[in-house]
């Protein structure tokens, strides 16, 4: 194995480790209520019909407070201003954030409204990596942590993008 000492894995290139299809789960905690919910599914990053970067399509079965639904998302990964990042987009466009693993590591931002959501994206191996979003404001007070490992035939190994097991 060849991790950091702080455990993160170094990604050369975001689009690249991405690529592929990985089991999601997520739990999320209302910090304000104490409701907890969960997520489990899967992510899939593709190269879309048209242009560059990958589509990020998740979906899978989401319990609030006892009920379970189906749920899905789908955001765009294109590609950073900086070789091996990515500029992390919603469905229709708008800028969500911009992730950067080259340490292993991204902290990022986004401003919702009044509530302002800090993301941080942690590599833990070749077919790992984890993001814990907590969401504060005037309207939300929540704690999002994922989960994600790639599935077997997913895409490959980490070595493929750089990364030693």
């Amino acid at each position: 194995m060849d991790g950091r000492a702080d455990g993160f894995w170094p990604v050369p290139d975001v689009l690249a480790y991405l690529a592929g299809s990985w089991r999601v789960e997520r739990s999320v905690r209302d910090l304000a209520s104490g409701d907890e919910g969960r997520f489990a599914g899967t992510t899939v990053f593709r190269p879309p019909a048209e242009g560059a970067g990958l589509l990020h399509l998740e979906s899978g079965a989401f319990t609030w407070r006892g009920v379970t639904r189906p749920a899905e998302r789908t955001l765009r990964f294109l590609p950073g201003a900086a070789p091996g990042t990515a500029d992390v987009r919603f469905a229709d466009g708008r800028p969500f954030h911009g992730l950067d693993l080259a340490t292993g590591r991204c902290v990022a931002d986004h401003p919702c409204a009044a509530d302002l959501y800090r993301g941080e994206f942690t590599v833990a191996g070749a077919d790992r990596w984890r993001t814990v979003w907590r969401v504060g404001g005037p309207a939300k007070d929540l704690l999002l942590a994922t989960d994600y490992v790639r599935e077997a035939g997913g895409a490959g190994t980490g070595s493929a993008y750089g990364i030693e097991r």
